[in-house]
């Protein structure tokens, strides 16, 4: 088969139509772009690019000499006196060209009498449209190039980058000519405007989750500036031919490598999307990470995500030293290092020393702490700046800089895994290290009045406490442990380094430790639920740590990412505060739900109830019996609920080994009181009642006595009576005076109480419940206690029933043998 130049060769001295001409060339082309993806996984670097732009230079070369053949036939003038000359233009003129990049050609020409330069331009143009070119492109009369570029700054920076392909180079040289005149021409503004420009392109496209390679920040346009300014001010064509004393070697190695990688990215974006994209979409990690040879799993696309927002940062290091070296741009306000040669200690306390307004770093500061030899080396000293950088009241300064210089993780070292962190959560819209610094930066600048309140009435130790936990609640992120505990550990140790007290030691831990539950219980959980509010109230100690929390919970909604932290969620935090500010004050229910906490926790350690279906796990921990959970095992709590989401109507055991006891889970009815009363010649010592879920309830019983075994099958006789009949008893009223009863309506916002304590008398518990199923009232929970012929009852009744509305007849009934 004959090859694409022979084939054109033979349909030229065919006088073939430019048209069937440019249909051997797009076969061409698209044969050449299918074996892309093959040449990029072979070779993915610079060399990569260099020969994609050859490949294009060599068709517009061949559709040169087409045109050429096609105008003068046999009758060839020298390419350098026909005033024709081709210019490569933006990232094809820089020899960047990228899979699916725009080719943008300009074509200048000069008129002469001699030829019809603009007839054989056209035939140019038309044969590269016909060929499937997608084609930018410029065409220019020589002497007009200096007025055009005057027109456009895009259109002079665009000339600037103009490298020859193909045609006249007579011509060339004045083009060249014409473009230093263009250089030289309104430099300062064409500077200025050019840097304004990169600065709002940084504000539409900060360095997020999803950066965008060509505009954001680190990105090329970033590279690229320094190249436009370079070539305008000191006619270079490359980046490393600029004077040393503006970019050094070593610097220029580490810039070089961070782009050549992002050069990379951007040929699998656009491999992986088939077309043009600069946006690294997190749906699109997985394949372009793959072709870059990244292992295809959550750990391979994570570390992959971080080394593209390392060498984002590290262009933006030095790019942004490099043009205050070219430029000088001088803004106000701006922190000058006293010396490029400082120490360490010495930058970090003038840093330190400036952070009492908020300020912004000079890009000397940023040289001199890029300048410092490595590795950083640790003293007391410099624990000793860091410790009094929480107190100041525009930390965030101090560690953006230290940020921005890359070296946050180095100072800060309990960050050191997670500075350039990804958080694939589709709710992140920053790395680790950029939303903990944006946190911090948000208690600094709280605009609420009642938040401003809570945070002005912290004591500055207080203060400080909470900066360091703002800093490091995310710092155990990427581990295969839980990321809130590796986080608590690690603040441990810092918090020792910096010597905190070990009671502000133990306030960290816990709100690290517990630093998403104030947002996922506002958003997620009922609030007008008293069990919500006390199970997360009963995670803080006391006052202080709900105002730290409440802080913790804003800062970092904040910082999450543009419209999180709203007024919609504002409200619920607000609301979920205020109760539990509320609930803290009352002590022992506190006490017993963080009982029950403690009991869920051990519970979600066992290893059966983590196999079990995530929904049923949630049903459990949601069941709203607290007496379960603070006096069961996780093994019985985990038998129960088994058991309760099988059963058809009803389950019972019976168990006589010292003393008689009786297990029930029942779905529907169960007489107790029937059951008490044929049993009142047993001493009840205990009974439990346990609202489960979906109506179910766990009943336990036990006695002060056993029964013979022959008895067995009348105990269960009557257990079936109680579950499958409802009976009406005649009952004696028991001996109960007015001072050993309580009924408290407001015992909290879903339960009245009745509380009993009185002497044990045969039948009291019979009766107490008689009453409650005649007036059709749930027994929510129950503990009943009986020792040394004392009792002490204790109901609780869901609000939502027949109870306070029935107060006067329930204390007449139970009082009724007293009167």
């Amino acid at each position: 088969m004959l090859n694409t130049k022979q084939q054109i060769e033979n349909l030229l001295q065919e006088d073939a139509s430019d048209f069937e001409i440019a249909k051997v060339l797009k076969q061409d082309i698209k044969e050449y772009f299918g074996t892309l993806e093959e040449s990029f996984l072979q070779n993915s670097g610079k060399d990569f690019l260099l020969k994609h732009t050859r490949k294009i230079d060599n068709l517009i070369q061949s559709v040169y000499k087409i045109a050429m053949r096609s105008m003068f036939e046999a009758y060839l003038p020298l390419k350098n006196t026909l005033p024709i000359t081709l210019l490569a233009l933006g990232s094809y003129g820089r020899e960047q060209l990228s899979v699916h990049s725009d080719i943008d050609l300009m074509i200048v020409y000069k008129k002469t009498k001699g030829y019809n330069a603009e007839e054989m331009i056209e035939k140019i143009i038309y044969i590269l449209w016909d060929a499937g070119i997608k084609l930018g492109h410029r065409v220019h009369e020589i002497d007009e190039l200096f007025e055009v570029s005057k027109t456009d700054i895009t259109i002079k920076t665009s000339m600037l980058e103009s490298r020859f392909i193909e045609g006249s180079k007579y011509l060339w040289t004045t083009i060249e000519n014409e473009l230093q005149h263009i250089r030289q021409y309104e430099q300062e503004h064409f500077i200025k405007a050019k840097i304004e420009e990169m600065k709002n392109l940084h504000r539409k496209f900060p360095l997020t989750m999803e950066p965008n390679l060509k505009e954001g920040v680190g990105g090329f346009r970033n590279a690229n500036l320094v190249y436009w300014i370079g070539n305008l001010l000191y006619n270079v064509k490359h980046i490393k031919d600029l004077p040393q004393e503006i970019v050094a070697e070593n610097d220029y190695k580490k810039f070089r490598i961070a782009l050549e990688f992002l050069f990379r990215v951007r040929s699998a974006l656009h491999l992986t999307r088939k077309k043009k994209e600069d946006r690294l979409r997190l749906e699109l990690i997985p394949q372009v990470a793959t072709y870059l040879g990244y292992e295809n799993t959550h750990q391979g696309h994570m570390k992959f995500a971080k080394t593209v927002t390392t060498n984002l940062k590290i262009i933006e290091l030095h790019t942004t030293i490099w043009l205050y070296e070219l430029t000088k741009e001088e803004r106000p306000n701006r922190l000058k290092p006293k010396s490029l040669d400082d120490s360490l200690n010495a930058l970090l306390q003038q840093l330190s020393d400036t952070c009492e307004a908020s300020f912004e770093l000079h890009p000397h500061f940023l040289k001199a702490l890029s300048n410092l030899p490595f590795p950083l080396v640790h003293n007391q000293e410099t624990i000793e700046i860091v410790h009094q950088v929480f107190s100041k009241p525009h930390a965030y300064s101090f560690f953006e800089a230290l940020l921005n210089a890359n070296l946050l993780g180095d100072i800060i070292r309990p960050m050191r895994q997670v500075i350039n962190l990804p958080q694939f959560d589709g709710y992140h819209q920053y790395s680790v290290g950029i939303h903990s610094i944006k946190a911090i930066y948000y208690i600094e600048n709280l605009n609420n009045p009642n938040l401003v309140h809570i945070y002005n009435e912290l004591k500055e130790e207080e203060r400080a406490l909470l900066k360091i936990a703002i800093l490091l609640h995310d710092s155990g992120k990427g581990r295969k442990e839980p990321h809130a505990q590796v986080g608590m550990r690690l603040f441990k140790s810092f918090a020792e380094e910096l010597n905190l007290s070990k009671e502000h030691i133990k306030i960290g831990k816990n709100l690290i430790l517990y630093h998403n539950d104030m947002s996922i219980t506002a958003q997620q959980e009922d609030l007008n639920s008293e069990q919500t509010i006390l199970k997360f109230a009963a995670l803080f100690k006391n006052k202080l740590e709900l105002d730290l929390i409440y802080l913790l919970t804003v800062a970092d909604l904040m910082a999450v990412g543009d419209k999180i932290y709203n007024s919609f969620n504002a409200k619920l935090l607000h609301i979920l505060y205020t109760q539990s500010c509320i609930a803290i004050s009352h002590g022992e229910k506190i006490y017993e739900t963080s009982k029950r906490l403690r009991k869920e926790r051990i519970l979600k350690k066992n290893r059966a109830f983590s196999e079990l279906p995530r929904g049923f796990q949630k049903k459990i921990l949601a069941i709203p019996s607290d007496l379960l959970f603070m006096k069961y095992s996780p093994e019985k709590i985990l038998s129960i609920a088994k058991r309760a989401k099988e059963i058809k109507n009803y389950h019972f055991e019976i168990h006589s080994c010292d003393f008689l006891t009786i297990e029930v889970i029942r779905k529907e009815n169960f007489d107790i009181s029937y059951l008490l009363h044929k049993l009142s010649r047993l001493n009840i010592v205990h009974m439990d009642i346990c609202k489960l879920f979906m109506n179910i309830k766990y009943f336990k019983l036990e006695f002060n006595e056993n029964i013979n075994e022959d008895e067995l099958p009348i105990i269960e006789a009557l257990i079936i009576e109680a579950l499958t009949t409802v009976h009406k008893l005649n009952l004696t009223p028991p001996k109960i005076e007015q001072k050993n009863m309580t009924i408290d309506c407001i015992h909290s916002k879903e339960y009245a109480m009745l509380q009993l304590q009185c002497a044990d008398q045969k039948g009291l518990l019979s009766y107490i419940i008689q009453i409650f199923d005649d007036l059709k009232i749930d027994i929510s929970s129950a503990k009943i206690h009986t020792k040394s012929d004392k009792v002490s009852d204790l109901f609780l009744i869901e609000k939502n029933g027949n109870f306070c509305k029935n107060r006067d007849i329930i204390t007449q009934k139970i009082l009724k043998n007293n009167s």
